[in-house]
């Protein structure tokens, strides 16, 4: 997916960790839980789709590798027109597309036409340099799920273009249920090539039920909420609910995960090691340094050969404009990770 934004916003991320965008921190004997409040933003013109973006923030920029994550949906179709991005760019960056609800078609420079389904996730490499399109189909009425962002890791920034699609198995137990897209969680990995250490998962737990996950203590972790309330950790702690990011710092060998809501919940456990690289991300663009941007911007532009051409858009848009950027010098962002 793009980011959409006219202005994208430039976030200075120091390892400084400030309040806003911070609903609490909770502590427990246990395990400490950053919960971070998601911000709305539309993507598109005045019937635009809204996305709850959890990150990047200020006080949290990165999990792991995971730099952007958005949260959309339930989504009615008919009234906002449901998602239409044209031609755009990425590079340094791999996308993780998961679903709940719909269908989107999917196109990219490598000629790749596929489906983003419930239960299956894409995975597009950017590397050096990629542009795609994302289209809800004609017979999704109601659109809901995830897009997701992984940075590159310095060595693999100029990777080649890659794509991948998996269907992980759905694992059933005591009340929940547990998909692991990427990495490895409960005895479940999944095949899908990443260049740094990763976890994705989406886990839904009937009312009342709870689960005891170990998981690798080198990672950060984060638990975003779709549906319902769930608490992290058995505490009188208030419950991470709706569009909320609950993240646990390394160190903690377990995610103790129990659905106080009276309907069943639905998360996204996001976990990696953390990414010792300071990185640069603006708009739909990850690099090391401000030059870097702007050579890719410029390319963007330019209709350069390093993102190729879609083949199969019908839109009107067929090459995304990049914004202006800023009259400010991009900086970095880098922050330390937290301890459980």
């Amino acid at each position: 997916m793009s980011n959409l934004e006219l202005e994208p916003t430039e976030i200075d991320c120091g390892t400084t960790v400030q309040r806003d965008g911070l609903r609490a921190v909770e502590t427990t004997d246990e395990v400490r839980v950053e919960v971070l409040t998601a911000r709305d933003v539309p993507l598109g013109g005045p019937r635009a789709m809204t996305v709850h973006r959890t990150l990047p923030q200020r006080q949290r920029s990165l999990i792991g590798a995971w730099c952007f994550a958005d949260h959309y949906g339930p989504d009615d179709v008919s009234v906002t027109g449901g998602m239409d991005v044209p031609p755009h760019p990425h590079t340094g960056l791999q996308t993780v597309s998961w679903l709940f609800t719909g269908e989107i078609e999917h196109r990219d420079t490598m000629g790749n036409h596929a489906m983003v389904r419930p239960g299956e996730v894409n995975l597009m490499t950017a590397g050096h340099g990629i542009a795609h399109t994302e289209v809800s189909t004609p017979e999704t009425t109601t659109l809901h799920g995830v897009q997701l962002w992984v940075a590159l890791p310095a060595d693999a920034v100029d990777t080649p273009r890659d794509f991948a699609h998996y269907v992980p198995p759905l694992i059933e137990a005591d009340g929940t249920a547990l998909r692991v897209f990427l990495g490895e969680l409960a005895g479940e990995r999944s095949p899908v090539h990443t260049f740094t250490p990763l976890l994705g998962a989406e886990l839904t737990l009937d009312a009342g039920a709870e689960i005891d996950l170990p998981v690798n203590p080198e990672f950060e972790h984060g638990v975003l909420v779709d549906t319902g309330a769930i608490r992290v950790v058995n505490s009188a702690a208030a419950p991470l609910v709706r569009t909320e990011l609950g993240y646990v710092g390394v160190g903690a060998t377990h995610l103790h995960l129990s659905n106080v809501a009276d309907e069943r919940t639905r998360v996204v456990i996001l976990g990696g090691a953390p990414l010792d690289e300071e990185i640069i991300m603006w708009w739909n663009f990850v690099g090391r340094t401000h030059d870097d941007i702007v050579t890719y911007r410029d390319e963007w532009m330019a209709h350069s050969d390093r993102f190729g051409q879609v083949q199969g858009y019908t839109g009107e848009v067929q090459h995304l404009p990049a914004p202006t950027l800023p009259t400010t010098h991009l900086r970095p962002r880098h922050n330390e990770p937290g301890r459980a």
